[in-house]
């Protein structure tokens, strides 16, 4: 365990990255500590991110609630909700986060470091809600707002166009009665952290190929994919 270096990480390049810059850093510490490192502790104990995450929840609910009740004035109750369900899931979450690096600042057990938990899609969508719940202990709710609305609130039509893409391409095989079907072509890297690429064909058709951690998430990017292609 790197107990030594337990709040000593540097921030300055996170800190430009998500635009916001910690009066206390010991807030993403806590942020960033994995309940496997801080179980796995004996010599000292350390929080971990766990009440952070459960603030970070619920201000993340209100603002995306508050920004789509703004942006979309004739969609009622259940539309709303289906849009926020599609903004905050796992999937969306954890690419924002992959993307700003997160993985790198994570206090891991050895374990769960050697089975690949810096860039497992599970944790890094954790680490949205428990840095979010951070910024606002931090500076409060005008710099948690804009890091949701800048990393989460833009380009909403094509996050949510993401994350249907599965199902929206299952919907045209059937109304136009094609087989559709994801083939793993290729995997690539050590067992705990593979690459999967996938491929596409619809009615014997390949159309194109998509990459992942694990073959969902290679599946959802070639979908996509093929969703952009068809529609151009």
């Amino acid at each position: 365990m790197e107990v030594s270096n337990y709040g000593k990480q540097d921030y300055s390049l996170l800190f430009e990255k998500i635009g916001y810059t910690f009066k206390d850093t010991s807030h993403l510490d806590i942020a960033f500590t994995h309940k496997s490192y801080a179980n796995e502790l004996q010599v000292r104990k350390v929080p971990s991110y766990e009440r952070y995450e459960f603030l970070g929840d619920a201000i993340l609910q209100f603002i995306s609630s508050k920004e789509l009740i703004l942006r979309y004035p004739n969609k009622v109750e259940g539309e709303l909700s289906k849009l926020r369900s599609s903004l905050v899931c796992e999937q969306t979450l954890s690419l924002i986060t992959r993307n700003l690096g997160f993985g790198r600042y994570m206090y891991l057990s050895n374990g769960e470091k050697q089975t690949g938990g810096r860039d497992r899609s599970s944790i890094l969508c954790d680490m949205f809600e428990s840095v979010l719940g951070a910024i606002y202990l931090d500076g409060g709710l005008e710099p948690a707002e804009a890091f949701v609305k800048r990393f989460l609130l833009t380009d909403i039509e094509k996050k949510i166009q993401f994350v249907d893409s599965k199902s929206r391409l299952q919907e045209y095989a059937q109304k136009h009665n094609l087989e559709l079907l994801y083939e793993v072509i290729a995997e690539s890297g050590p067992e705990h952290n593979k690459t999967y690429t996938v491929q596409v064909s619809l009615g014997g058709v390949i159309y194109e190929t998509g990459t992942g951690h694990n073959k969902k998430s290679a599946d959802q990017d070639a979908a996509y994919k093929t969703i952009i292609k068809l529609q151009n």
